[in-house]
């Protein structure tokens, strides 16, 4: 069953590649959503796909890819909107 996974991770998550390591897992489990650095220094993922492979990319948000340091994860899940093609990276303003 397709679901919405809703992602804000806090940690040294910023200029250490997180946003691009997250596309890539995403793009590899076929899910389709965007990656967003956020104002306060965290980082905000948006992701819809099949249960199991969002259960992955949460895993993977748990952790992120060194050399950053994941704090604290907090997610949320939902239904699906589909309103996405494709998993990109957002930046600022670029919603």
């Amino acid at each position: 069953m397709n679901k919405r996974l809703e992602a804000t991770i806090n940690g040294h998550v910023q200029g250490v590649n997180f946003r691009y390591y997250t596309q890539q897992t995403a793009n590899e489990l076929h899910l389709s959503g965007w990656v967003m650095n956020q104002p306060d220094g965290s980082v905000r993922v948006m992701a819809e796909g099949p249960s199991e492979k969002l259960e992955r990319l949460a895993e993977f948000l748990r952790h992120g890819q060194p050399p950053a340091r994941v704090d604290q994860v907090e997610l949320i899940w939902a239904k699906p909107t589909q309103e996405f093609t494709r998993f990109s990276i957002r930046w600022f303003g670029n919603l």
